[in-house]
């Protein structure tokens, strides 16, 4: 499947912003189960590329001037590998093992983990367990922030992608199997969810997989992944700091739609 998509995020403030910066993950990476096309990132001023501690393909971008509003665009053409189950690394997986502040797992998270999958430690546990939590977290959008937490979420029984891929994150790594966020774009019918996405991956049989929450898919044939970390932190596309601006105002808009490719034409 090929897929165009165009990502902008403009930031306006109601004061004079003294400088800022941006950590942009909003670079996709080649691998055997996506190939970038074209893609470009459109900033205020030129960026060089570098790779942060995962392996992701980071910006940073910095504005020392006053400002009172910064567009980030970033827009270009991917082809997926819609049949590709699992994504191999030499790399070892005991990394994300750890929990962090986000990916604690509480009592309820690892009593509800144990209950999903008891002893089993395969694919099909996690699929049930990726079921589980998508019936006790009903997502629903404005009911969380960018810091809850796994555990708060999963008290609360409301949140978006975010928050199901923390919880699962939680629950798997409680189970003692590493599991890692993921950032990127999801192609699906539901316009509610045609946007920036989440999910998490779990490694299993030396390779990852990936469970998608929100939507109950164990296989990304409609996902492009951006980047990976510990939790959301690691691995958002854009986070930044700033010195003054006031209040914030964040409008994003990310159009993603699959083309007809070459050898299809």
């Amino acid at each position: 499947m090929r897929l165009s998509i165009r990502h902008n995020t403009t930031y306006h403030y109601d004061d004079q912003v003294r400088a800022s910066i941006q950590y942009l993950r909003l670079t996709p990476h080649d691998s055997p189960r996506q190939q970038i096309l074209s893609w470009q990132l459109d900033l205020p001023r030129p960026v060089r590329a570098q790779l942060d501690p995962y392996g992701n393909i980071l910006h940073v971008l910095t504005l020392d001037e006053p400002h009172e509003s910064i567009i980030i665009g970033a827009q270009g053409q991917v082809e997926i590998d819609e049949f590709s189950d699992a994504e191999y690394d030499s790399l070892s997986a005991l990394p994300f093992l750890r929990f962090t502040r986000l990916t604690e797992a509480d009592t309820a998270l690892r009593d509800f983990a144990w209950k999903q999958c008891a002893r089993r430690r395969d694919r099909t546990a996690l699929i049930d367990l990726m079921h589980g939590l998508n019936d006790h977290i009903r997502y629903q959008p404005g009911i969380t922030v960018v810091d809850t937490s796994a555990a708060e979420a999963f008290a609360g029984r409301q949140g978006v992608c975010q928050d199901h891929a923390h919880a699962f994150i939680a629950c798997t790594r409680s189970l003692g199997i590493p599991a890692r966020y993921v950032s990127g774009y999801l192609v699906t019918d539901n316009q509610d969810h045609l946007a920036s996405h989440a999910w998490a991956e779990a490694w299993l049989d030396d390779a990852w997989y990936s469970f998608d929450v929100t939507n109950c898919l164990s296989r990304p044939e409609r996902h492009l992944k951006l980047a990976i970390g510990l939790d959301y932190l690691d691995a958002c596309p854009v986070r930044g700091m700033r010195r003054g601006g006031g209040c914030e105002r964040m409008m994003a808009q990310v159009d993603v739609e699959p083309l007809i490719s070459v050898q299809a034409q």
